[in-house]
């Protein structure tokens, strides 16, 4: 398949099954609330060393925020509960709480699939015996709780709990090009459209990789290694993937809540870069994958793409 002089790759990305949530952070204004989202979503690139992969979703404006104020929304991956809801905790404790006029809401309702989860309900133990506790009920009868934690800037505001669900991470794809600036600016061409994706964040910083790893090391405690295989300066000592043409390859990593989440962002991401045409440098789509063995969800490119030429 070649979408304008662009070829894809007959391959497919490789994800597994994570647990994710959503939180609502709201503030005085937007540069306060990206403070605190900034903060909350720090060092969340990848569980290999993380625990936790977690980005800003979008900016939510203060008529659909909860207490109206401006926001933004963030979503958190990890690889079991457990761990999930020990950083959401953490970092809730260490980035929300600590940020000047921030609040934080529940941004997956409760449903038939949605685990709840602690937001506030331990962390209103800060407030030492003051804190106070406020049950609303909404538009379509769900009673939540709220709690207001007293803090030197006035109070703390956060719901007790959010919604937790199954989720996939991993999903991926691969620009290869003729030069590190070229893959560069596609990269950045991409994640501009896919940020207007719902659901799904590229947790990476400015949402590229450029250490894409493979499973296994030749040094035994090491669980992952680089990519050798996509490496441009190995091309002559390992069984590589790339041409001649080819000297950088930067990856897009997605986490998203739905398999339809992530096919769609990677759609928008690839067709933005195929619209720059092979003229911008970029040769080859591609992505990463383990040949089956390491999750269930295979993002297929050329199914994802149709039948665009």
């Amino acid at each position: 398949m070649q979408i304008n002089g662009i070829t894809i790759d007959d391959t497919f990305a490789e994800a597994f099954n994570m647990r994710g949530t959503r939180v609502i952070i709201t503030a005085l204004n937007l540069k306060w609330a990206y403070h605190a989202a900034n903060a909350m979503t720090g060092f969340a690139t990848s569980v290999i060393g993380c625990g936790v992969e977690a980005g800003i979703e979008r900016e939510i404006d203060s008529d659909e925020t909860p207490d109206g104020r401006p926001g933004v929304s963030i979503l958190m991956f990890a690889m079991g509960s457990k761990v999930l809801m020990q950083q959401l905790e953490t970092r809730m404790g260490q980035c929300i709480l600590t940020c000047p006029t921030a609040a934080a809401f529940a941004g997956i309702a409760a449903g038939l699939e949605v685990d709840q989860i602690s937001l506030g309900r331990h962390l209103r133990y800060f407030g030492d015996g003051y804190q106070t506790s406020k049950l609303m009920t909404d538009p379509n009868g769900i009673t939540k709780r709220y709690w207001r934690i007293p803090v030197m800037d006035g109070e703390f505001l956060t719901q007790e709990t959010t919604g937790m669900v199954r989720a996939i991470g991993g999903g991926n794809f691969l620009i290869l090009a003729t030069s590190q600036p070229a893959a560069l600016r596609a990269a950045e061409t991409a994640i501009e459209a896919m940020k207007k994706v719902p659901n799904v964040i590229m947790p990476f910083p400015g949402g590229v990789v450029r250490s894409g790893s493979k499973v296994g090391s030749k040094y035994p405690k090491m669980f992952a290694s680089t990519n050798d295989a996509f490496c441009p300066t190995l091309k002559g000592l390992v069984n590589t993937k790339l041409s001649d043409e080819i000297e950088s390859v930067m990856e897009i990593v997605i986490d998203g809540l739905t398999f339809e989440d992530i096919s769609r962002s990677m759609y928008v991401g690839i067709q933005s870069i195929c619209a720059l045409g092979d003229k911008s440098g970029v040769k080859r789509i591609s992505a990463g994958n383990y040949g089956g063995k390491l999750g269930p969800h295979h993002f297929k490119l050329h199914e994802i793409m149709g039948n665009s030429k």
